[in-house]
């Protein structure tokens, strides 16, 4: 990648080259061109974009098969003024390689990033029974490491590592579900908002005022009654006691959508906080559809007829 002339070049992605984080960074057109900057993890990501180092990160946030990215989520509960302007999907599968001349038989400690590991135990199990986990930051990051330390005998890498690494593959296509599907967001500073495409997402972090009976019920009902359809949700736990969660969720639809707006002024009011985290087009491009009653022009109509009614007309 050339050099940069000014911050706005850069864009910060979980390293080294080669990783599924990157293959995500490739599909945005704004980047084509631009400095790529590897980092270890999440934080070191979102915090070049927090300091100005960088104009936007790419993170993992949810996986078909192990679901919400816990750090991902976490990090954007507790660091502020970050929006998310952007998601990406990358089909997801693994090889296991070795240092060359390694058989599949003599490996008894594999290299792997936890998620990547999760993905493809059901394999590790069948065929390699006996085998000791060794954590990595990043799938790449697993499989360089067996150059440089003897600990591990094979890691968990993407396909195609063998084009960075002189490694062997002992076995292809090791995660246990062939459709297994990553979700990326890009997320920077910018408070601007995408227009509505008909094909959005927004999410949003939402607090429960307390845990008397029926709260959950409460927040969910801020979207039902509006018919506002949720994709995503997650508890988290807030840290500061035990029984305290905060709920990551993804909404169907743009804030410029009069029922999403409406369900959000409904959080506001019940949760004592709620992190906007941004609205953007869906990376599958499928349109949300909406009965009538629901429609921006059902909201518009309604809201007309309250404010006849307070004018002094008639019902």
């Amino acid at each position: 990648m050339p050099h940069p002339t000014n911050l706005d070049d850069t864009y910060s992605y979980l390293g080294p080259a080669g990783t599924f984080t990157e293959a995500a960074l490739a599909q945005v057109a704004d980047a084509a061109g631009k400095t790529w900057q590897p980092v270890n993890n999440v934080g070191q990501a979102l915090d070049d974009v927090v300091s100005g180092r960088s104009t936007a990160a790419m993170i993992a946030i949810e996986n078909s098969i192990e679901g919400g990215v816990s750090a991902s989520q976490d990090a954007l509960a507790n660091i502020p003024n970050l929006r998310i302007i952007g998601e990406y999907l990358v089909p997801v599968n693994f090889v296991l390689v070795g240092r060359p001349g390694t058989r599949l038989q003599d490996v008894r400690v594999i290299n792997a990033h936890p998620v990547a590991y999760a993905q493809c135990h059901l394999w590790l199990d069948d065929a390699l029974p006996d085998h000791g986990h060794l954590p990595a930051t990043s799938n790449v990051a697993a499989a360089a490491s067996l150059l440089s330390d003897t600990t591990a005998d094979a890691a968990i890498a993407p396909p195609g590592i063998t084009g960075h690494y002189p490694l062997d593959v002992l076995a292809s296509e090791i995660g246990d579900n062939p459709n297994a599907v990553t979700r990326f967001v890009l997320v920077s500073r910018t408070t601007r908002l995408p227009e509505p495409t008909g094909s959005d997402k927004t999410s949003v972090i939402v607090e429960l005022p307390d845990d008397t009976a029926g709260r959950l019920l409460e927040m969910l009902e801020q979207f039902a009654t509006r018919g506002v359809n949720m994709s995503l949700l997650a508890s988290r736990p807030i840290g500061d006691a035990l029984g305290r969660y905060r709920f990551v969720i993804d909404l169907d639809g743009h804030i410029h959508d009069e029922r999403v707006a409406d369900a959000m002024l409904g959080l506001k009011r019940f949760s004592p906080r709620v992190i906007f985290l941004g609205s953007y087009p869906r990376a599958d491009k499928m349109p949300i559809t909406v009965t009538p009653r629901y429609d921006n022009a059902a909201f518009t109509e309604a809201r007309g007829w309250l404010d006849g009614l307070i004018g002094g007309g008639t019902a």
